[in-house]
């Protein structure tokens, strides 16, 4: 400890952060970088395999997204009278124009963007498919304002092109955004690996292919990205900063892919609330992490994670994109085109692009407050009879013995035994209720007044302009009037908040001075046993104030 409270962060990172590689996976992007690194790589997390037998582009997932039905059109449009109500803005039948009326002034910001629209606009194009080795007969890289439905036979017999003496041959895989931005009349299936905060799993989409996906995507980014050589995976140790919804064995499929398949020496699991208040430099606060398609909201104190305060919330920063989309689409302002999220990856992109550069505290945001608005049923979370386990993430230590197999034991998973498990709170509450809630679990009135002043916002929605003092009002509001807390308080992150949790993982990994959570690759093939992460770092926060001052300056 002397060394550590004099070492200067910068060699600190130099001597342990070079060989580190934190990956921080969720169900629309996968961040990954090395500790040394500012900011890591935001890839969507997916990949599009090409399929001789598919007619044209395919998602596995498809058959269990649902429509939301006249019931929940209901809720919707109430949610949306509400929050129109409140903020003074038109109601959903008021003043409805015609599809070649121009918009009429005062519905100028119904749809939730901001008034400021001197933002670049990039256009998007299809992706090039063909290998580059050989040359295709006919250009499909397109535009994407062309129609995505039209028949490509017919564009491709206007250029008079005759086929070249070479085969056209298609990339086997794309990855990232490419993948998102395929023509739809491409023989490739795309697959999430995450969804919901879960393996997404189904009857078109295994667990096999969920983990294969998921070792090509991981290992693709760390050679194209981070270009580190598979032989040299050996010299590097992984940090997996996961969020509090995965199951216990998807943890440990991601162990194993970490450790047995991508090879690296050591792995540490770090939990994701944790990561999120050590990179903003905190050791207690009320983590809200808005993600793509899961809020989460745990309680830290003194460096440890309360499993008791857990809760999570099936929406996210898509939910909002596609409540941006319904909003426009009601009020007849979105351009007469097919769009369909559901169905066309390159449609989620467009909208989630439209939304993170304009998006403020409007109606499609205030779906965060009244979830209804959401309806989060269009992508429900996936089935759940895979993954039960005796285990818990949230507890200080956990170890397994399952007699893993020399493949790091999916074997020996296959026929593993159904157990109790802990029930985590999967709740459809607006965020105010959940963090009132989650704070008012802890029990203690002083934990409860400080947890109230260090409200901290993390992931990509968590940039929604005005976001915070909307929280800060209605979660003061909402608490009880018996319970003695004057002040609520939503912190301002001292980085991007979508690179929060990674940032954390980045210094934990560091600050781990001993090591004695870290698995080493021999003894989780040979054993599968690992001691959890979930550990006090509240001696080392002296360190930790050092290294965030070093990385803001």
């Amino acid at each position: 400890m002397d060394y550590l409270k004099t070492v200067v962060p910068s060699q600190l990172l130099a001597e342990r952060g070079s060989n580190l590689v934190v990956i921080n996976p969720g169900s629309m992007n996968v961040r990954m970088g090395f500790a040394s690194q500012d900011v890591p790589f935001n890839i969507p997390h997916c990949i599009a395999r090409h399929k001789n037998d598919a007619p044209k582009l395919s998602v596995r997932d498809q058959r269990l997204n649902c429509r939301a039905g006249s019931t929940h059109n209901a809720e919707r449009e109430r949610a949306y009278d509400i929050i129109a109500s409140m903020l003074k803005i038109p109601f959903l039948g008021e003043v409805s124009p015609s599809e070649n009326q121009p918009l009429p002034p005062k519905m100028g910001r119904l749809d939730g963007l901001s008034s400021q629209q001197n933002k670049d606009d990039s256009i998007l194009t299809w992706t090039d498919v063909m290998d580059k080795s050989i040359k295709a007969s006919t250009s499909i890289e397109r535009s994407v304002n062309s129609d995505a439905d039209e028949d490509p036979s017919q564009s491709t017999s206007d250029h008079g092109n005759k086929p070249n003496s070479e085969e056209s041959k298609y990339k086997e895989m794309i990855f990232g955004e490419d993948a998102l931005k395929i023509l739809p009349s491409a023989p490739y299936c795309l697959g999430r690996p995450i969804r919901r905060g879960h393996f997404n799993i189904s009857q078109n989409y295994s667990l096999h292919q969920v983990l294969e996906d998921l070792r090509t995507i991981w290992n693709w980014m760390l050679t194209e990205k981070l270009h580190i050589n598979p032989k040299d995976r050996h010299l590097y140790s992984a940090i997996l900063v996961l969020g509090e919804t995965f199951d216990n064995r998807e943890m440990k499929e991601m162990l194993s892919i970490v450790l047995c398949d991508l090879g690296f020496s050591t792995a540490v699991v770090h939990q994701e609330a944790l990561a999120a208040a050590f990179g903003n430099g905190l050791s207690t606060a009320c983590v809200v992490n808005i993600g793509a398609q899961v809020t989460q909201v745990v309680c830290v104190e003194d460096g440890v994670a309360l499993p008791h305060t857990a809760l999570a919330l099936p929406y996210g920063g898509d939910d909002i994109s596609r409540c941006l989309l319904w909003v426009q689409q009601r009020h007849r302002t979105w351009p007469n085109f097919k769009t369909d999220p559901m169905k066309k990856p390159i449609d989620m992109l467009m909208l989630n692009k439209i939304k993170e550069g304009y998006s403020q505290i409007r109606v499609p945001p205030m779906g965060l407050l009244y979830p209804r608005l959401l309806i989060p049923e269009e992508f429900p979370p996936p089935p759940r009879p895979w993954f039960q386990d005796c285990d818990d993430m949230l507890e200080d230590t956990w170890q397994t013995n399952d007699g893993l197999s020399g493949n790091g034991g999916l074997g020996a998973w296959d026929s593993y035994q159904m157990l109790p498990t802990r029930v985590k709170k999967f709740d459809n509450i607006g965020l105010v209720e959940a963090i009132v809630s989650s704070v008012l679990s802890t029990g203690r009135v002083d934990l409860q007044r400080k947890l109230f002043c260090s409200i901290q916002l993390v992931g990509g929605a968590a940039s929604t302009a005005g976001l915070a003092p909307v929280l800060e009002q209605r979660v003061l509001n909402t608490i009880p009037s018996n319970q003695p807390v004057e002040k609520v308080e939503v912190l301002q992150s001292r980085r991007n908040p979508l690179f929060i949790p990674w940032k954390g993982g980045v210094i934990l990994g560091v600050l781990d001075t001993t090591r004695d959570a870290w698995i080493h690759r021999e003894d989780w093939i040979k054993n599968g046993v690992h001691v959890g992460s979930g550990r006090k770092y509240k001696d080392s926060y002296f360190l930790q104030s050092q290294l965030m001052c070093y990385y803001n300056s």
